[in-house]
């Protein structure tokens, strides 16, 4: 028998709806329910491996850790890559199908829904219910024709949804009244109700707001959820909080250029976690800070392209300086391959076709494949043995003198990256290295001398999730708003 769904949609990007669904998904699980994540179409280079192969949105991921799940490819079957701001690569059930223009995508994004349709019913089929993500926002009527992400989805899918509007973006009451006056009334007829997110203060003075709201929609409210400070401690989607970080005085400073395709910027989120340590993201413009004591160059989604970036900015001497200096310096992926002697990449399988010297650092060349690696992998360091798991999700095979030094040796019997100058200089494919704890306070304290990390990251974000999910239980009216599901 196949199982219940419900959707949450937004009056925009950025509202909370990720979190509030993975928030949803840890209440359902600790009521006993089998419950899955899903999101039709996701735009971010943030993603994740799945266990059985494939890449999904890195939010989805979160969604079924939540939810107690491994990932998989159904979760988000369509996950746009942006390559340039008008080009992305398509990657349908977790492989990459094609690069395609913006208009192009939008024209034949419809041929599309069947995939998303079948994922979507494999979904239920195994789960007793199945919470669903939109994107962006149902407003944005000029792109309905062909829609799959919000009411294109929840009509051919006949799915429930419940509006979310964020009060701390302002505009709250014409946003949501907004929706219900611009969307088409088959669509408005989907919505059953509304919920507001991200509230400081007193929420009573507020009860009119609602009211007004409620009046003019013909729509419930399901609650209001306040300004919950856990939701920093989770792994962000987007890069538009990245400016969000707070200074820390005395704090070890980590600085990070803003590449303009930077990819899997949740690998920082546990050293942003820790409490003395700043994680700067440099934005154009600016030189990276020389008083640094770490560069940390990240993964992207078109190498090309962000080394010809790094050098416009001058940060390619920002860096070479630091390194010369004795400040650390580490390459993410991408990164890794940035900070080698060269790049091609004749078949713009990674963005830009083309060839670079790159900066130098690593004795190594880079040649792009169309082939993609996706896997999650675990090793051990071969420096100290200290353990580090992760996932490879990238473009291109590195080859060079420097890779006889490798970073870890792999539990497959592979090695990866490479390693110099007493761990001041490291490379590595593998994503979320810094989420391991042993080498995370080992590389803390090589940065400042007696300095140890006491956090443990996976066990703080599972506190997260249940602190997200006790938010979410004392603020909405959770029980009406689950059983909307069918």
């Amino acid at each position: 028998m196949a199982g219940r769904a419900i959707m949450l949609q937004g009056t925009g990007s950025n509202v909370g709806k990720s979190l509030l669904v993975a928030g949803l998904c840890r209440i359902a699980r600790r009521r006993g329910v089998d419950v899955a994540p899903f999101k039709p179409q996701n735009m971010s280079n943030n993603a994740a491996a799945c266990p059985n192969g494939g890449e999904i949105g890195r939010a989805q991921a979160l969604q079924a850790r939540a939810a107690g799940l491994e990932p998989t490819t159904d979760m988000n079957p369509v996950l746009l890559k942006p390559e340039s701001d008008r080009r992305a690569q398509v990657v349908l059930n977790g492989k990459a199908l094609r690069s395609e223009e913006a208009a192009a995508y939008m024209a034949n994004r419809g041929s599309l829904l069947p995939a998303v349709i079948d994922a979507f019913d494999r979904l239920k089929s195994a789960h007793d219910l199945v919470i669903v993500e939109g994107a962006g926002s149902p407003a944005e009527v000029n792109l309905r024709k062909g829609d799959i992400a919000n009411m294109g989805f929840a009509r051919a899918a006949d799915v429930p949804v419940v509006l979310i509007g964020d009060i701390d973006r302002g505009g709250v009451i014409a946003s949501l009244v907004g929706t219900r006056t611009v969307v088409d009334n088959k669509d408005a007829d989907m919505i059953e109700g509304f919920l507001i997110n991200r509230f400081r203060g007193d929420q009573t003075l507020f009860a009119d707001g609602v009211r007004f709201i409620e009046d003019r929609t013909g729509w419930r409210s399901f609650g209001i959820v306040p300004w919950l400070p856990c939701a920093v401690r989770l792994p962000a989607e987007d890069a538009v909080v990245l400016d969000q970080a707070r200074r820390k005085d005395g704090a070890i400073l980590i600085a990070v250029p803003m590449l303009s395709r930077i990819s899997n910027f949740d690998d920082l989120d546990p050293l942003r976690a820790e409490p003395d340590v700043e994680v700067r993201f440099i934005p154009p413009g600016q030189p990276l800070p020389r008083e640094a004591d770490a560069i940390i160059v990240t993964g992207t989604k078109s190498t090309l392209a962000d080394l010809a970036m790094v050098r416009a900015q001058g940060w390619d001497h920002d860096i070479i300086a630091a390194r010369r200096t004795g400040a650390h310096v580490v390459g993410l992926c991408g990164g890794f391959q940035i900070l080698g002697n060269w790049l091609e990449d004749a078949d713009a399988a990674d963005g830009l076709a083309g060839s670079a010297d790159g900066l130098g650092l690593f004795d190594m060349t880079t040649v792009m494949t169309r082939e993609k690696v996706i896997r999650p992998i675990s090793g051990t360091t071969l420096a100290d043995g200290d353990p580090v798991t992760g996932y490879e999700l990238h473009t291109g095979r590195s080859q060079g003198p420097m890779l006889e030094k490798p970073f870890c040796r792999l539990d497959d019997g592979t090695c990866d990256g490479a390693a110099a100058a007493g761990g001041r200089l490291i490379g590595t494919y593998l994503h979320g290295v810094f989420a391991s704890d042993p080498f995370r306070s080992r590389w803390l304290e090589r940065l400042r001398s007696g300095r140890r990390s006491t956090l443990n990251y996976e066990e703080s974000v599972e506190n997260a999730l249940d602190e997200l999910a006790d938010g979410l239980e004392a603020s909405l009216d959770v029980d009406a708003l689950l059983a909307l599901a069918r």
